[in-house]
């Protein structure tokens, strides 16, 4: 298995842990209602609030890297730089969730900018050679 193969695997856990962290709060009070976990969440506000919008971004986030790995796979790019910008797109996107609940969106859009350039470089990597 490629270290790409398991950033993927990783990138497609990074929202469920979002999740953990906007609940997290909830569930040590036990204010959170599984009943109404969405209606819940909804009506969160700081930091429960913007894990939850990390675990919303980190979802459209896996729509282009997901393809983006799988493409520049079948395209037989050249594995290392495939697992490199694999590597950096979970870096960047750790980083992201981070800087998401802290409350640093400046930072915060930056990173997101870089993991997006990442996920759509890894498109163009099979025009390198394998």
């Amino acid at each position: 298995m490629s270290l790409a193969t398991i950033c993927l695997a990783v990138a497609c856990v990074l929202p469920i842990l979002c999740a953990g962290l906007a609940k997290r709060g909830g569930i040590a009070n036990r204010s959170f209602d599984n009943h109404a976990p969405r209606d819940w969440l909804a009506k969160q506000e700081g930091a429960s609030a913007r894990a939850n919008a990390a675990q919303l971004n980190s979802w459209e986030a896996l729509a282009i890297f997901g393809p983006a790995v799988v493409s520049a796979q079948l395209g037989h790019a050249p594995p290392e730089l495939v697992d490199g910008l694999a590597i950096a797109f979970v870096a960047l996107r750790l980083v992201y969730v981070g800087l998401y609940v802290a409350d640093r969106a400046s930072l915060r859009s930056i990173v997101w900018t870089l993991g997006l350039l990442v996920s759509l470089g890894l498109f163009f990597t099979p025009l390198f050679g394998g």
